[in-house]
């Protein structure tokens, strides 16, 4: 199962969910496609099972950082983990706490994000709440992050600050009336960083989680 679930990992690393056949993972493997319907019953179930392989090593990165005495600079070690892993592996979004029967390592830092929930005072239902928007933000902006790159900058006709500066160009034409804002933060879209962007969004909703609680 182990050689299986390596080479199912592989081929999602290489092109992504599509590209996960029986037949492509038999062909990695060497063997028949027979072979493979002893291991899983269906490809859900095969996506399933590569995605909890592969947060495992998340897992294990996570359970390994020093506890601190503030449980909140504890999260956003975890939840940059997760966001660094999932940014590496963008089909793992799609899958990642799809099924929690199969994916027994994704519950289980689901449950290591809440331990640190539970260290605040804070009712059941702002907990789970808690939980849902930094995953949310984590693996959302990751997603989005490792989303299909256009092919004009694949195939290098245009680097990215030239690709971002088109939008900037449109949106410091727009009417200011009618677009203040968009007008206003043009330059930065132009410039920005998307891990940054991402560590800004996660830090506004632990701020307010810490508001919050009070901690």
């Amino acid at each position: 199962m182990e050689a299986v679930l390596d080479a199912a990992v592989a081929l999602l690393d290489e092109q992504g969910g599509p590209a996960l056949t029986f037949r492509a993972l038999a062909a990695r493997l060497g063997t028949g496609v027979g072979t493979i319907y002893w291991y899983v019953a269906n490809k859900d179930e095969l996506l399933d099972r590569a995605t909890d392989h592969a947060i495992g090593g998340v897992l294990t990165a996570v359970e390994e950082q020093p506890e601190s005495d503030d449980p909140i600079a504890d999260l956003r070690a975890m939840a940059v983990t997760l966001f660094d892993a999932v940014v590496d592996r963008p089909w793992l979004a799609a899958y990642f706490m799809r099924n929690t029967d199969i994916q027994g390592n994704s519950l289980r830092l689901y449950e290591t994000l809440g331990r640190q929930i539970l260290r605040l005072d804070l009712t059941t239902r702002q907990r789970f709440h808690a939980v849902s928007a930094i995953t949310g933000v984590v693996v959302g902006t990751a997603a989005d992050l490792g989303a299909e790159i256009p092919q004009e900058l694949l195939d290098g006709r245009v680097n990215r600050e030239e690709y971002l500066g088109r939008y900037a160009d449109a949106w410091r034409a727009l009417d200011a009336a009618q677009f203040p804002f968009v007008r206003q933060i043009a330059d930065e879209f132009a410039q920005h960083d998307d891990r940054e962007q991402f560590l800004a969004a996660l830090d506004l909703t632990l701020a307010g989680l810490r508001l919050q609680a009070g901690a």
